[in-house]
């Protein structure tokens, strides 16, 4: 179907387009939880909150783990 790309060329339209998407769902799984909690993350990022920063820590690693092995296997 695309044999008249370089593969190279291909490979990385992937990875910038799988970095794309888990950057895209990093930011909707944090608004999202955003709305579902009683307190603002920024806000609490803002006053130090060690506990909201590891928390969102986790939500990224957690969302970006999850999106890279969904794009990663999608791609094989």
């Amino acid at each position: 179907m695309l044999d008249w790309i370089d593969p190279i060329i291909l490979n990385f339209v992937y990875a910038a387009l799988g970095g794309f998407l888990t950057i895209w769902f990093m930011k909707l799984g944090c608004g999202s939880f955003n709305k579902i909690v009683n307190f603002n993350i920024s806000d609490e990022l803002a006053k130090g909150n060690v506990a909201v920063g590891l928390m969102i820590c986790g939500m990224f690693i957690g969302i970006g783990v999850a999106t890279g092995l969904v794009i990663g296997l999608g791609l094989s």
